[in-house]
């Protein structure tokens, strides 16, 4: 009775904490899916905004002013505040020459703001990666207690393995409802990163003509 005990204890053990790693991983995933499809959603509302109010408006400085005010996310602003930063004039970016200065540091501004449109994707696509393998890993060392369970009991059939196995293979199941939402809204909310992105780069571009043709950027 002794090895028995210790069996089940360990079962107990392994299979609880299998569980609640899943359910730990179900409720970072549920929390970042939310959390991201509102950011992502208020992102692209308030870029149609600022899009249009800047490219609606005189000069620089209006364009400055419309930002502050429509750019609620700050994904127009720190490129335009980037590309309008004067370098010192004994720098190596200075002595390179206009254009490949606004270039680094309006891709500089592009890489930053994207990190931020894409925070939380990492975690989403660790989640669907490993999930399925967290609920194998408690589906095989379930069976395998089981059936040292009734190895120790000394009972065989079908009767006596079906509902230990049945049992385990729960976990399995588990871990793909963890990984199905994790890997859809990585898909989902990826594609919605990657629209706003090319936004974000075209806006760049055209940018970076636009000082281009000045004389020199405004203050």
């Amino acid at each position: 009775m002794g090895s028995l005990e210790l069996y089940n204890h360990s079962s107990d053990l392994l299979l609880r904490a299998t569980g609640l790693l899943l359910l730990l991983m179900s409720t970072l995933s549920w929390v970042l899916i939310i959390a991201r499809s509102y950011v992502l959603a208020r992102a692209r509302r308030s870029l149609a905004q600022s899009l249009d109010a800047f490219w609606a408006t005189a000069d620089l400085s209006a364009g400055q002013q419309a930002l502050q005010q429509w750019d609620r996310e700050a994904l127009l602003r720190p490129l335009l505040q980037a590309a309008l930063r004067e370098e010192g004039p004994q720098s190596l970016a200075q002595q390179a020459g206009r254009t490949p200065q606004l270039t680094r540091l309006l891709r500089d501004a592009l890489a930053q703001v994207c990190r931020r449109l894409s925070a939380g994707q990492v975690w989403l696509a660790s989640i669907g990666a490993t999930a399925p393998f967290v609920g194998l890993l408690g589906t095989v060392w379930g069976i395998y207690l089981a059936l040292q369970d009734i190895s120790a009991q000394g009972a065989s059939g079908m009767d006596r393995i079906a509902g230990p196995v049945g049992e385990a293979l729960v976990m399995t199941a588990a871990g793909l409802l963890v990984a199905i939402p994790a890997v859809l809204a990585y898909n989902l909310l990826g594609r919605r990163i990657g629209e706003l992105e090319a936004e974000l780069e075209g806006f760049a571009h055209d940018l970076l003509a636009l000082l281009q043709s000045s004389p020199a950027p405004a203050a």
